[in-house]
């Protein structure tokens, strides 16, 4: 899959260009840290990471994780073991939704454990750049839903888990201020159970999609 837009920042390459550039990445990082991880493996790792970050993940996610494009999510200031979790869930390529397949399982096959906790280190320590603020009506009807839930249909709040300000609640991933449309994807997939996760399949499994769409309204536009 490739998209090229030339009115965002940041342009997405082929998908083989970027594995090899990781590959290369690694390659490099190897070289330079070697058997001294068992050492000191924390500032070299982390060095590594933040060139990864920038140099390959930064192209579709942004140099510090606050994304130009809106089929990629926002990674700055996400929960540091979430981050953790999903990306051993794509190197053991057991996410399954359709980006996830597409773009992470090749990107996160070669890491290690230190680089992936080095990675998450990185973005979770990133300022989270606020969103777009959309039609006031529709984000008004995704707070309300948000907040509260629709009692009607089964659907529970989502501030229960994610906290109420949208910035995350122990492993649950912060999405205030994250990208409407990777949102609408998300929840797509948990509908479908592209992406099983029981809890999140029992959330979305009755809203319908004008409901999703007023959810990722609202949490786009928040801090």
């Amino acid at each position: 899959m490739c998209m090229i837009d030339k009115h965002r920042e940041y342009s997405v390459p082929p998908r083989r260009s970027r594995m090899l550039a990781v590959a290369s990445l690694l390659a490099l990082g190897v070289g330079a840290l070697g058997w001294a991880r068992a050492d000191a493996p924390d500032p070299a790792t982390q060095a590594f990471a933040q060139r990864l970050a920038i140099g390959v993940c930064g192209t579709c996610h942004g140099p510090h994780g606050n994304s130009g494009q809106p089929k990629f999510p926002r990674l700055a200031g996400q929960s540091g073991n979430y981050l953790v979790a999903q990306l051993k869930n794509f190197r053991g390529q057991t996410r399954g939704d359709p980006d996830a397949i597409g773009y992470m399982w090749g990107m996160a096959a070669e890491l290690d454990d230190p680089t992936i906790e080095a990675l998450a280190k990185y973005y979770s320590s990133q300022q989270p750049l606020r969103g777009r603020t959309g039609d006031p009506a529709l984000a008004a009807r995704g707070r309300e839903i948000y907040e509260h839930g629709i009692e009607s249909e089964g659907v529970p709040a989502c501030s229960s888990c994610h906290g109420a300000d949208g910035h995350g609640v122990a492993d649950f991933p912060r999405l205030a201020s994250q990208r409407s449309q990777y949102i609408l994807k998300q929840l797509a997939s948990f509908q479908s159970n592209m992406r099983n996760v029981a809890v999140m399949h029992g959330v979305a499994q009755n809203l319908r999609t004008n409901e999703m769409q007023a959810v990722a309204a609202y949490l786009e536009g928040q801090p």
